[in-house]
């Protein structure tokens, strides 16, 4: 049966749909005969009790430069449509919580992929600290003698925003490296009342920052991400090279042991991030790799992630 689907993104037309995963579910929608539709979050509105949008119906083409089509803009109530993708990418602000906030109004009635309750109480930098025993020593703290204490433990340190994405503002500070408390002053400033989050280096890295993807909490494939020379971080925002990557015992056991925990939330749809032996993110508000695994071989995660989302409508 043809669902009605409204996918709440970034506007189609500032994605890149060679490496984009909300591109690579709305064609495998539109394949199955699903109605789709588009809007941004800044058309997401509560209206005496309803939660409403402007949006547009939408056709989507594989074809670089001329990917999509829109239909004319129309306010719609968003509990008279099947599924809802929440799909916009962070920085997770008070902007992307407002936003769950009102999608929960909807859910379960409309199924909203991921749950929006649970995608607030989720940030993927705290989530995944529910799992200590699978991360590298992690610390959570704007505290400048805590990060202190913790480099002198550690020496070789990762220290990023604890809301941030894509890399952004991801540091490696190597042991003997004398600009802690510089680096300190600066996200003082740009991150305000923000914590950091501060983690030993891993020099597994070097080899690759794996992304995991799980669906209904099963793991369905992997891609590496390999840092460009020089860099540590492996983002491919930031240039670093995806390739094809089997999963190793130790990634089963990471998605075996977070899998429950997923499914008991909701979660559908989940990028993890792996470096070596251990978990560092749990990605659930926006995951990509979807279109990466397929190219080299693997799964079709977009048909996965349907299967699971009709199975539950």
């Amino acid at each position: 049966m043809a669902l009605s689907v409204a996918v709440q993104m970034d506007h189609i037309a500032s994605i890149n749909i060679k490496g984009d995963s909300t591109f690579a579910l709305m064609l495998e929608a539109q394949r199955r005969g699903h109605r789709l539709y588009h809007y941004t979050p800044e058309r997401l509105s509560l209206r005496d009790g309803r939660v409403e949008a402007r949006l547009e119906s939408v056709q989507v083409r594989d074809v670089p430069g001329d990917h999509f089509s829109l239909g004319d803009t129309e306010r719609t109530d968003l509990a008279k449509f099947d599924v809802v993708l929440l799909r916009q990418d962070p920085p997770f602000d008070m902007g992307y919580i407002t936003t769950t906030h009102l999608l929960e109004r909807i859910h379960p009635k409309t199924l909203v992929v991921n749950d929006p309750a649970q995608v607030r109480n989720a940030p993927e930098k705290i989530f995944v600290t529910e799992f200590p025993e699978l991360m590298p020593p992690t610390l959570i703290s704007r505290d400048p003698e805590e990060i202190r204490l913790f480099r002198q433990e550690h020496g070789d340190i990762i220290i990023k925003p604890l809301y941030g994405n894509g890399g952004a503002g991801v540091f490696r500070l190597s042991e003997g490296d004398q600009n802690l408390a510089s680096l300190l002053e600066i996200f003082a400033a740009a991150y305000r009342a923000q914590p950091y989050v501060i983690q030993r280096y891993l020099p597994a890295v070097r080899a690759g920052d794996k992304r995991i993807i799980l669906v209904d909490g099963v793991a369905v494939g992997a891609i590496n991400r390999v840092p460009a020379d020089g860099e540590s971080r492996s983002n491919m925002h930031v240039g670093g090279r995806p390739e094809p990557i089997e999963l190793t015992r130790r990634d089963r056991e990471i998605c075996e042991a977070i899998g429950p925990a997923l499914r008991a939330r909701g979660f559908l749809f989940v990028g993890i991030d792996v470096i070596g032996d251990h978990l560092t993110e749990i990605n659930v508000t926006s995951p990509t790799g979807i279109r990466e695994v397929k190219r080299f071989g693997g799964a079709d995660i977009a048909a996965l992630v349907w299967d699971a989302i009709e199975a539950k409508r």
